[in-house]
């Protein structure tokens, strides 16, 4: 898959007219810059330059005593190895390539396409100092976005993968659906089933899963607590789990049904019903070329022209070997943001689609899918939940 994403790299130069992207890190382990899994592949002690050029070479600069391990990957064909110091052979392999630009991870915009750290760049300017190139560098936020968000066909398989199994592990989990469970019985039970299916969690343990039931649930992105499922709630979780390296990010909402109820109340429906809607509603206008601030509208608007409070975050996130994958959202136009609304929509990108309501006096209602961006349009990769699952005593 490296060599393939670094393939693609090479024609994402071309197509920014940027002559080289380097990859500068060091003591990767304890500072991970996210490029080195997507076209490295193993981390680094000493200072290393991981160079890919618009002519197809790759070049790997660094300490000699992680020489061997990154020619067994055979993703650099080319290893120059040091003892002393990076400099020499760095500058020498600069003066011969000559590049024009050199695109470095920095990014105001794009989390996963800041990896240099500040040190490092000082160490950068140090090492360019009395060169021209110096005055060369600019962010590769371009490459990374392009390069994290086109997803190839093998990743695409594992993601949908990724999907299949979280379906099915929410279907395993609603048949020990009780009343009187906590949210942290519930998790126990989902990772009860991950760990038969030899899987992973897709990000932090702390909160995946995340479990919320009732008007008292903390929301996104907390833990579950011992707070009980009780007959009127609203409960649902959010998880997601990994496939050869890659994530799937889902949430489900069931109903639990008090006493001598067969359905729950009107109000209840009209919150799941919202969410179902706004979620169709916002795949059916998804599609190559529009912005991620018009997607968001349009669930957005859905949700508030029911008389729902509009949900306090982005429609959808890009999704791929991190559950938050890619610089591009469905989002509003706010300051958190940043230029992230504005981003355009493109074919192969992997999308979240995750609208909430609260229903007073029951909870939060919410689903999350995961659609890929086709031609003219998207397809799931997750099988949507159309119906609201009921958990009885």
């Amino acid at each position: 898959m490296i060599g393939s994403k670094i393939e693609q790299a090479v024609g994402i130069l071309k197509e920014l007219d940027i002559d080289m992207w380097l990859v500068f890190v060091r003591e990767s382990s304890a500072v991970h810059d996210p490029c080195i899994d997507l076209v490295v592949g193993a981390n680094v002690t000493w200072a290393s330059a991981f160079i890919v050029t618009r002519g197809g070479e790759r070049i790997a600069i660094l300490g000699s005593l992680d020489k061997a391990a990154h020619e067994a990957l055979g993703h650099y064909p080319v290893i120059v190895p040091y003892v002393q110091g990076i400099r020499e052979p760095f500058l020498e392999t600069l003066r011969r390539l000559d590049p024009r630009s050199i695109a470095v991870n920095f990014s105001i915009n794009d989390e996963t396409a800041d990896g240099l750290t500040h040190g490092m760049y000082l160490l950068l300017q140090d090492l360019l100092a009395g060169t021209p190139y110096g005055s060369r560098l600019v962010s590769s936020e371009g490459i990374v976005a392009r390069l994290r968000s086109r997803k190839q066909a093998p990743e695409l398989a594992r993601i949908t993968r990724a999907c299949e199994e979280t379906v099915d592990l929410f279907a395993q989990l609603h048949g020990r659906l009780r009343a009187g469970q906590t949210e942290r019985q519930i998790a126990a039970v989902m990772v009860e089933i991950m760990e038969k299916k030899g899987l992973t969690r897709a990000w932090d343990a702390d909160h995946c899963p995340a479990v919320f039931t009732g008007p008292e649930s903390a929301g996104a992105h907390a833990g579950p607590t011992d707070r009980v499922m009780e007959p009127g709630h609203l409960m649902n979780v959010d998880f997601g789990m990994r496939v050869e390296g890659y994530c799937s990010d889902l949430q489900r909402t069931w109903y639990c049904l008090k006493p001598g109820e067969s359905a729950p109340p009107e109000i209840v429906m009209k919150g799941f019903g919202a969410i179902r809607d706004a979620i169709r509603k916002a795949g059916e206008f998804l599609r190559p070329g529009v912005k991620g601030h018009e997607v968001d509208a349009v669930a957005r608007g859905h949700i508030t022209s029911l008389g729902f409070a509009e949900y306090p975050h982005a429609l959808g996130h890009q999704i791929g070997r991190q559950a938050h994958d890619g610089a591009g959202l469905l989002c509003p136009i706010w300051e958190r943001y940043g230029d992230k609304p504005y981003s355009v929509v493109e074919e192969g990108q992997c999308y979240t689609i995750e609208p909430r309501v609260t229903v007073p006096g029951h909870g939060v209602a919410t689903m999350e899918e995961i659609v890929v961006v086709t031609k003219d349009g998207c397809r799931y990769l997750s099988k949507p939940q159309t119906e609201i699952m009921l958990v009885t005593g």
